[in-house]
Order: structure tokens, then C-alpha cells, then sequence
């Protein structure tokens, strides 16, 4: 079963759960903010895809951070301002049952999704 990351009120999530419910494609919601995201999780994906694809520096969260929080971002302290701010995280984020792991929602990683079957 695919698990989907993301936040409730998020508009490319909720297009990205239509979309899988339209495929028929078996998947599973967890809201980052409400069910919370254990840091062995958040790790994972930084390790799996890099801190720089996992932080979503288009957000409004983003934008009202400090300038100086903003500026010294690395990957060293990147996961802790993304398990403090939660919608830092880019969106939506899918781990799919072969234990791959997709962020965003682009053509492409629709296709990746389509691939993946009902799991």
C-alpha cells in the first residue's frame, strides 16, 4: 500500500489522493502535522533523497522564516527546522511498498505511481 505524507489542507495532496482513488490505487493518508512524523522517518528520506528535496523552500512557511534561519540552512541542521516545521517539508511525499520514496507530484511522478499498481 502506498503511504501518503502530507498535510490535510494541502492542495497538492488532495489532488494526489483524488488521483490515486481515481486509479484505484491502494494508499493510505498520514497528515504530517496531526499524526506527526517520527525523526527515523524524516531521516530516511534525507538520507534517501537529500535534505535540499525534502525542504520546500516554496512556502509560505519558508518565506516567514528568519532570513538568517533561511540562509544558514545545511544538512546538518535541516532536520531538525523540518521536524520543527512540518510544512517545511515538500509535498506530498509517497512511499511506495518497494520502499522507494517520491516527493512531489509532477507528471513524471505520476507515472512512477502508476507503475507501482495497488500494492
Amino acid at each position: 500500500m502506498i503511504v501518503v505524507y502530507g498535510l490535510k489542507n494541502c492542495d497538492s495532496c488532495r489532488k494526489a489522493r483524488s488521483w490515486l482513488s481515481d486509479r484505484g490505487l491502494a494508499h493510505r493518508f498520514h497528515d504530517l502535522r496531526a499524526d506527526g512524523l517520527p525523526q527515523s522517518r524524516l531521516e530516511a528520506w534525507l538520507t534517501a533523497l537529500g535534505w535540499e528535496t525534502v525542504l520546500n523552500r516554496r512556502g509560505t512557511t519558508w518565506r516567514q522564516l528568519p532570513e538568517e534561519v533561511r540562509s544558514g540552512v545545511t544538512a546538518k541542521t535541516a532536520a531538525a527546522l523540518l521536524a520543527d516545521h512540518p510544512a517545511l517539508i515538500k509535498r506530498p511525499v509517497f512511499e511506495l511498498p518497494d520502499g522507494r520514496v517520491i516527493i512531489g507530484f509532477t507528471a513524471s511522478q505520476q507515472a512512477a505511481l502508476a507503475e507501482t499498481g495497488s500494492g
